[in-house]
């Protein structure tokens, strides 16, 4: 009689060895961590330098959930963020120049009013 092969299979965490690491991952992308800490030092009981550290660990769809967005307008991670800024650039001179034509009015209207009052009296 010929003796069929014992077949063993591992156990769980043997096959998957990083289904763990992969879950935790998937939980923290899906949810997100936060992580804040501050360094401060002191001598002689005076604060010379006090660091605030928040880091968050996030999918980017859960992180624009969350309002941080900050990679799309940041002209160093976003070609769409050179755009901004020279449309930003464009409405600035739009707006100076705005106000000073209403500066220019508002100085004409008040000389026609001085002129005004002077051939009144």
């Amino acid at each position: 009689m010929a003796e069929k092969p014992v077949q063993r299979s591992a156990p769980d965490h043997m096959e998957r060895p990083s289904g763990g690491l992969v879950d935790i991952l998937e939980t923290v992308l899906d949810k997100g961590v936060v992580i804040a800490g501050d360094i401060k030092v002191n001598i002689a009981d005076v604060e010379l330098l006090t660091i605030k550290i928040r880091l968050v660990v996030a999918s980017v769809d859960k992180a624009k959930e969350m309002g941080i967005d900050w990679w799309e307008t940041d002209p160093h991670y976003s070609s769409k963020a050179k755009g901004l800024e020279e449309e930003n650039q464009r409405l600035l001179e739009r707006v100076e120049q705005l106000e000073e034509n209403q500066q220019a009015e508002s100085e004409e209207q008040q000389a026609t009013a001085q002129n005004k009052n002077k051939a009144e009296k």
